[in-house]
């Protein structure tokens, strides 16, 4: 086995090919698939299958990221923490995290309520990473530029 990177919580990653540069993420070694929360989703069907379009809050006060696109890899129903299951759409994107470059699923969902907007799960952290409860922003993005405020 490899050596495993050791995480905080939460940490600041990159989403590159979403054009992406800084993210605050929670590690949720409970939740299995990783959850990214976008503005607005729209579902274009073309011959070469479907394509999202989509917006990223990049931060809580505001930030957002330009018009993302991606194929869709599907959809799926997911089950939250409280029990209600919903029916999302997932893509696959590049993930930069801890000096990693790795790609994983991710679906798209409405996360306004929650405190980070994307939440990382098992899946995208396993034979990659451990998460330590104890620590938070352990990390810095290899993109990482300066949050606003």
């Amino acid at each position: 086995m490899t050596d495993v990177i050791t995480l905080g919580w939460r940490e600041r990653l990159a989403l590159p090919s979403l054009g992406v540069p800084v993210l605050k993420a929670k590690l949720d070694t409970g939740a299995r698939s990783s959850s990214l929360h976008v503005e607005w989703l729209e579902v274009d069907v073309r011959d070469d299958g479907t394509w999202l379009r989509f917006q990223v809050r990049t931060t809580r006060k505001g930030g957002v990221s330009s018009t993302c696109e991606a194929k869709a890899i599907g959809q799926r129903t997911v089950t939250d923490s409280g029990g209600h299951a919903t029916t999302r759409w997932f893509i696959q994107t590049e993930i930069e995290l801890a000096g990693q470059s790795f790609v994983a699923e991710v679906n798209l969902t409405d996360r306004r309520h929650m405190l980070f907007p994307l939440l990382l799960g098992r899946t995208a952290l396993h034979g990659r990473f451990q998460v330590d409860p104890s620590l938070s922003y352990s990390q810095t993005p290899r993109r990482a530029v300066r949050e606003p405020t």
